[in-house]
């Protein structure tokens, strides 16, 4: 019984949502505590909130100072060279943008931090695909693919956890599996290089006002006042526009003639004009090019006391912060309108992660997830017993999906390892193996970081989930297929 409802709670939620039917924040609170009454516990839904909550207040003061940190670390400029370089790289073609943010997003990754990564990766990004009028779920569906497939690195989380549960060395399941994440990565460029070039379909080849073809010149996106009509529209020109054809996942959004500030986006984001978009303003009063080395050596400070685990993530985004605004900002009606400006973000991500706190209290503490996890172990056929590290990473990408990483990880992948162990597979395989389901994992409803990328990126989590799930899927079995054949898993 409570396996039906699992499942079916959690099919409830993804239809739900996908369709828009319901807030994704609303989604996760009253679908559990419906389905908590279904169960018969509804006795206990306080109980089961209470512990989530607990276990995910952590992960929300994270996420609340680490957007605070990286948004003044924007604000004053630390970014800003990373943003020249790929605009240069660029040149106002869809294709090298979106190529772009699989390369930005798999470079970010290196900090073994989903949500910092989301929020480098959309500051950088998200007034290319504003100003050029591409559609911005190929933005998150490539940066949470890239990101999913570095999320594997050691300190990273999935492979510590792996080590932990089956007593291995970290590196003995690592190493051996680069060659076959390395495959995924390119598997990911790949797939940022098609969208790509369905985007420059979309929304035609955009070229500098006088210049006869695309391939002569190096666009340039020139940032404008706010309130004018420049800043309103792009600095750049559209020589050819389909009048058909749009990007899987962008709900129909199309390019006229007009131009790509005036295309609709399908997340329902308002145009240029309406969200006062400029772009990257080299002018805005925030930057604090004297200070560009202070911040740049603070990030790398913060950034090797988190994967040196020196102290708490929270702790130390929270020291990052207060030492941040101090500096930068010493006049504290300055520092008060830092924190307004970013407050938008906070209140977002961290009511999502406390909302979530719900769904995970009610799947574990009803026993759901346990019940779920068993009929799926004891679903797999005696015979395909010697091909456990096959089926481990099969598994890996809906229960990844369905549940947390501590929960797959701790609760389901040592059953798996025994099971694998009576027909001599050895632990190391299945420890290997557990991993291509990452890829996927990072657009998992559970996992507070996507709640950072789609709200940033101004994208409903329903479009996210409809463009993104099919690519992260294909990307894991890809990692799974070359584990195979390099002889990994």
């Amino acid at each position: 019984m409570l396996t039906f409802l699992g499942f079916a709670m959690i099919a409830t939620f993804l239809v739900l949502i996908m369709m828009k039917k319901m807030s994704p924040i609303a989604a996760l609170v009253l679908i559990p505590a419906l389905f908590c009454v279904f169960a018969g516990k509804g006795a206990h839904l306080g109980d089961y909130v209470i512990e989530g909550v607990g276990k995910l207040a952590p992960t929300a003061a994270m996420l609340m100072f680490a957007i605070v940190y990286f948004g003044v670390m924007i604000d004053v400029g630390l970014f800003d060279p990373i943003v020249r370089g790929i605009l240069r790289f660029c040149k106002a073609d869809p294709m090298r943008v979106v190529v772009g943010t699989a390369v930005l997003a798999a470079i970010v990754s290196l900090d073994g931090d989903g949500s910092t990564t989301f929020m480098i990766t959309v500051s950088a990004m998200y007034p290319l695909y504003k100003r050029l009028g591409l559609s911005l779920v190929v933005m998150t569906g490539v940066a949470a693919t890239a990101n999913g497939v570095m999320n594997t690195l050691p300190w990273g989380g999935p492979t510590a956890r792996a080590a932990t549960a089956l007593k291995l060395d970290a590196a003995d399941i690592f190493v051996p599996m680069i060659p076959a994440l390395a495959v995924g990565l390119l598997f990911v460029f790949v797939l940022a290089y098609v969208l790509g070039m369905k985007e420059r379909r979309r929304v035609g080849t955009l070229v500098l006002p006088g210049q006869a073809a695309p391939e002569d010149v190096e666009a340039e996106l020139v940032p404008a006042a706010p309130g004018t009509a420049a800043a309103a529209a792009p600095a750049v020109a559209v020589t050819s526009v389909p009048a058909s054809a749009s990007v899987e996942g962008s709900a129909g959004s199309s390019a006229s003639a007009a131009g790509p500030a005036a295309a609709p986006h399908g997340n329902g984001s308002a145009p240029a004009s309406e969200d006062g978009f400029q772009g990257l303003d080299p002018d805005r009063p925030t930057l604090r090019p004297r200070l560009y080395w202070f911040n740049a050596g603070l990030t790398v400070a913060l950034l090797t006391a988190m994967i040196m685990e020196l102290l708490p993530i929270p702790v130390l985004f929270l020291l990052g912060a207060a030492l941040a605004l101090t500096v930068n900002f010493p006049h504290m009606p300055d520092q008060k309108a830092r924190i307004a400006a970013h407050a938008d973000n906070v209140l977002n991500v961290a009511g999502m992660v406390f909302a979530a706190a719900v769904f995970t209290g009610v799947l574990t503490g009803t026993g759901m997830v346990k019940h779920m996890a068993d009929w799926l172990v004891g679903a797999i056929p005696e015979g395909m017993g010697p091909h456990m590290a096959l089926v481990t990473g099969l598994l890996s990408l809906p229960l990844t999906y369905f549940m947390s990483n501590d929960g797959f990880y701790f609760g389901v992948l040592p059953v798996l390892a025994e099971a694998g162990a009576a027909h001599g597979v050895s632990p190391l395989e299945i420890a290997r193996a557990s991993l291509v389901g990452q890829a996927l994992h990072m657009s998992s409803p559970l996992v507070p970081a996507v709640y950072v990328l789609v709200g940033m990126a101004k994208v409903e989590f329903g479009d996210h989930t409809r463009f993104t799930v099919k690519w992260a899927a294909l990307t894991s079995l890809v990692v799974l297929a070359a584990g195979m054949l390099f002889g990994i898993i």
